[in-house]
């Protein structure tokens, strides 16, 4: 950050009055090397705002090899709309092997989805955050019961490296479903054809189902567990406690 006085707490609380475009512009102003976690409708919407005030900023995927077909013609389709290069981050071959030779391919459905999304997704972020100073996100606050009270911006103390700092950016924390999508029409921003399928929060094509009338987007994912255990490390280090 760009003055050491101020501190986090102030910037947030400044922040969160603030619209997601801006919140975009003050993270890229203050870190150069800055990068958008890419996967769904949420973060399409961040590539959109973010190209208005870098261009060419770093923009990554994580590829579970596990995704369904729309999915990998959707981020290609997102690439050639923006012209911009996307980078895909893999699971180490190594740890997936071991996993899906001792454990099978869906050993999620026995004993719960952390230990494959650890495999997966958690360790392949890892390895990017390790080469950035900052990164922005899509989560927003009413996705599910553990993201109600995530802040605009952080310190991600999940994913730093060892003796240093990595900021963490929500810039739509505070917008809802309906938000995010009358921006996507009004900016008519492609988007993943599985959503008009009846899928609303897009992962893994074994862990993901479409939703009923009326049923909460998360509980498509990971729909054979609890609502509170819908995470899968990418943000759980990260998000407070909810006020009681």
């Amino acid at each position: 950050m760009n003055d050491p006085l101020i501190s986090l707490v102030d910037i947030e609380q400044k922040l969160q009055q603030e619209s997601p475009q801006k919140i975009i512009k003050y993270a890229l102003s203050q870190f150069e090397n800055i990068a958008i976690s890419f996967s769904g409708a949420e973060d399409v919407v961040l590539i959109e705002m973010a190209r208005n005030y870098r261009p060419d900023v770093q923009i990554f995927c994580l590829d579970t090899g596990r995704l369904h077909s729309e999915t990998y013609r959707y981020l290609e389709k997102v690439r050639k709309h923006y012209g911009i290069k996307i980078e895909i981050m893999t699971p180490n071959s190594e740890a997936l092997h071991k996993l899906t030779t001792e454990k099978g391919l869906f050993s999620f459905y026995e004993d719960g989805h952390q230990e494959c999304c650890g495999v997966r997704k958690t360790e392949p972020l890892r390895r990017k955050l390790a080469t950035v100073d900052a990164w922005i996100t899509g989560q927003r606050k009413d996705q599910s019961p553990t993201r109600a009270e995530i802040p605009v911006i952080q310190n991600d103390t999940l994913f730093a490296r060892p003796e240093a700092t990595l900021t963490k950016f929500n810039p739509l924390a505070n917008w809802t479903s309906q938000d995010v999508w009358a921006y996507i029409r009004m900016c008519e921003i492609p988007y993943n054809e599985l959503h008009e399928k009846g899928f609303i929060s897009i992962g893994c094509e074994p862990c993901t189902r479409p939703v009923g009338p009326n049923q909460h987007e998360r509980e498509g994912r990971w729909w054979w567990e609890e609502a509170t255990k819908k995470e899968c490390g990418l943000h759980s280090g990260n998000i407070p406690s909810p006020k009681i």
